[in-house]
């Protein structure tokens, strides 16, 4: 395996014109050495990829956007216009970045796997590592889903009944909603062998969010100032800014939680190799530009979602900016049930990479099995369902997650892998790539503290988190 490593064709420095230049590109191409001839080039170890360049994309931009896209506004509140753009954009380059990082260890080794990864870099201590970071940040985005689906659903049907039910109703009840949410339509999902499959799901949860933006940009124009909420006659809501001031820089007590609400968004490296995996044709520039038009794509999104969101109900925004809206209005009615489509159809792409976690670290030799399969992702989608209903407030959990696992997915991981599988006689310590490596690292560390001492400070002060989930 040393010599591998160490092998110039597998790194890509063969210089053009070598007459093994060809050769070396066909087997980066594939990261996997060429069979014998006379027979066929697989990609994978059981299955070829099918999946093609539009479809990874839908998968992959559907792996970055979360239920974090409904807190941007808010976020945009407490730093100002420009301020909240300029940090967007830093942070979608620098997450296109940390994939490259990935991508580019992965075709050094030839590993396709975030732990394996993690184990090339660190032994099983270093595959540990990246399973729970992995499997915690997952959780916890799944769990930010169905909370969503327990607190949104019930206000929809309720809306659909007006007076035919009541509070007692047990179609009115979130935690019976969100069981049958993941036994009816989570579930079978989850249960596909392989993710390429929820490119169709993935591309209809996009349009779903598509719809959503679309209705924040119609209700920006259809809101007048001073801003009323609900029914007309009740008059300006309480707290909203009637002078309906744009604030391009501020800042306050709450802007320092922008930066990881945004790193929090921008999570999508745990799907990105499975994803990887699975492409059609696979090789490094392709996956490099799934991954630059995902993000670029979302980048859009969040930046529209936000400034028409934050220009509609400006310093009074709430974390949640579909509770700023009328129940009772039909669009938004309509736009509730996009995003409850939308996170449903969010939480099997997110499962897979857990799965795949705990499948490297407790079988890692094993052949695809049928039961354990549908084992995992039944006791993954049974713990979540726990979480969501008996857990009395997670906000405070989600805050600690978002504040360790991102950071952690988006900077410091990639870094230190890179450092480690690069050899020193490719690229010592002191060349620019690996200084830019450990700057980025460095960078992931100051985060995740600067994140958590504002969090325990909230704790103390206030006895709550203001944290946002992804």
């Amino acid at each position: 395996m040393e010599l591998t490593m160490r092998e110039p064709r597998m790194n890509g420095l063969v210089p053009r014109g070598h007459p093994e230049s060809e050769q070396s590109q066909a087997e980066l191409a594939g990261f996997l050495p060429q069979p014998p001839p006379g027979k066929k080039a697989v990609q994978f170890s059981d299955f070829e990829g099918k999946t093609s360049l539009g479809m990874s994309m839908f998968n992959l931009s559907n792996a970055i956007m979360g239920s974090g896209i409904l807190g941007l506004a808010y976020a945009m509140a407490n730093t100002g216009i420009l301020l909240f753009l300029a940090l967007l954009l830093c942070m979608a380059l620098l997450s296109a970045y940390s994939i490259h990082l990935l991508l580019t260890c992965a075709g050094f080794v030839g590993i396709r796997a975030y732990e394996e990864l993690g184990r090339r870099a660190f032994g099983t201590y270093g595959k540990v590592a990246a399973a729970g970071v992995i499997c915690l940040h997952n959780i916890g985005a799944m769990s930010s889903y169905l909370y969503i689906i327990k607190s949104e659903l019930p206000l929809v049907i309720g809306t659909f009944l007006d007076s035919k039910a009541t509070d007692s109703s047990w179609f009115l009840d979130g935690n019976v909603l969100i069981i049958l949410v993941s036994i009816g339509i989570i579930l079978p999902l989850a249960l596909m062998r392989h993710l390429g499959y929820l490119g169709y799901t993935s591309g209809l949860s996009l349009t779903c969010m598509v719809f959503f933006l679309a209705s924040v940009i119609y209700k920006k124009f259809s809101i007048q100032c001073p801003l009323t909420v609900g029914n007309s006659s009740l008059g300006p809501a309480k707290g909203l800014n009637d002078t309906c001031e744009v604030q391009f820089f501020t800042i306050n007590s709450q802007t320092a939680y922008t930066i990881p609400i945004l790193a929090f968004a921008f999570v999508c490296h745990p799907e990105v190799l499975p994803i990887y995996t699975e492409l059609r044709r696979p090789s490094q520039r392709r996956m490099q530009a799934v991954a630059n038009m995902s993000i670029g794509a979302m980048f859009l999104m969040y930046g529209l979602t936000a400034t028409f969101g934050y220009l509609t109900f400006f310093g009074s925004v709430e974390a949640e900016m579909l509770h700023m809206y009328s129940q009772t209005d039909l669009l938004i009615l309509c736009v509730r049930l996009a995003v409850l489509m939308a996170v449903t159809l969010t939480v099997p792409v997110v499962l897979f990479p857990i799965r795949r976690a705990i499948q490297q670290l407790l079988f890692p030799t094993k052949a695809f099995s049928w039961a354990r399969h549908i084992t995992i992702a039944l006791g993954l989608l049974t713990l979540v369902n726990v979480l969501v209903i008996f857990v009395p407030n997670i906000r405070d959990i989600f805050g600690v997650i978002g504040a360790t696992s991102a950071p952690s997915l988006i900077f410091i991981l990639p870094s230190i892998f890179y450092i480690r599988i690069i050899p020193r006689d490719q690229e010592s310590l002191a060349s620019r790539p690996k200084i830019q490596a450990a700057t980025f690292a460095t960078l992931g560390i100051v985060i995740m503290a600067m994140s958590l001492g504002f969090i325990f400070t909230d704790w103390a002060v206030t006895g709550q988190s203001k944290g946002a989930g992804h």
